[in-house]
């Protein structure tokens, strides 16, 4: 039997489930798989998380270092984010350059963290125009089976809680911890035959006609959202999905908080 006939039976039982009120594994439109976060799990980095969703992994290493600032912006430590989709995690990753998947997600982790005013940055300037600290987010995809998107925002997050300012080691003082101020969370849901489920497998992806990303704060307001697939959303589903970030974000967060 080829692949083109495997997909489309994979995509005719997941649309009849959808139809029913039910998903092949059981779970509830709003449930997510099990979530385990586990931090410090690099030793030589910063700051360090790894996430687990469902069967979805990554890893996510902090370092943090002096460097320049930009221009428009001499007192402000500078962010910058890259993701790694590790060949082993998926026959569809290939080693080589960033993907076009890979850079979306290293965008959208890194605007959830930016727009969401999450490290306060003003707290990471050495020397006002010449020096401050450089934040480097280091996304590694390890397992692919779906939802990347809030797994790599909750990796980034969780490590930079766990992150520490190197400080004794540039001779600057004693170290401490990342001035952190807000802990935005990440929630994704695709749109199946009508239907509206959250943190997708990687098989409901693939049938999905598209899905919505929302990063909201502490407070509830959007840091972020991120659309993609062919699909159109009413602007009714929109609001019903931020509804449902908002929940989930908020028991998420408690979740990480209690790390």
């Amino acid at each position: 039997m080829s692949e083109d006939v495997i997909a489309e039976i994979k995509r005719d039982y997941i649309y009849s489930l959808a139809n029913q009120g039910d998903r092949a594994d059981g779970r509830k439109f709003d449930e997510f798989r099990p979530i385990s976060v586990e931090v410090g799990v690099i030793s030589k980095a910063e700051g360090s998380a790894r996430v687990k969703i469902g069967e979805s992994q990554v890893v996510v290493g902090i370092k943090v270092q002096p460097g320049e600032p930009f221009p428009d912006a001499p007192d402000s430590g500078v962010i910058i984010t890259n993701l790694e989709l590790v060949p082993l995690a998926s026959p569809t990753f290939e080693a080589g350059p960033p993907r076009e998947d890979a850079i979306e997600l290293a965008r959208v982790v890194d605007r959830g963290v930016r727009e969401s005013g999450a490290i306060d940055l003003s707290k990471l300037c050495i020397e006002s125009g010449q020096k401050v600290w450089m934040v480097f987010i280091d996304v590694h995809v390890l397992d692919h089976d779906g939802n990347l998107m809030d797994a790599s925002s909750l990796g980034a997050i969780a490590a930079l809680m766990n992150t520490v300012i190197p400080n004794s080691r540039f001779g600057l003082g004693e170290d401490v911890k990342l001035p952190l101020r807000d802990i935005p969370i990440g929630v994704t849901a695709v749109d199946i035959g009508g239907a509206i489920m959250l943190d997708p497998s990687l098989d409901e992806e693939n049938v999905a006609s598209c899905k919505l990303t929302v990063i909201t704060n502490k407070e509830g307001a959007l840091a972020g959202m991120q659309k993609s697939g062919v699909g159109t959303l009413t602007p009714e589903k929109v609001k019903y999905i931020v509804h449902l970030a908002k929940e989930k974000a908020n028991v998420i967060r408690e979740k990480l908080e209690g790390i």
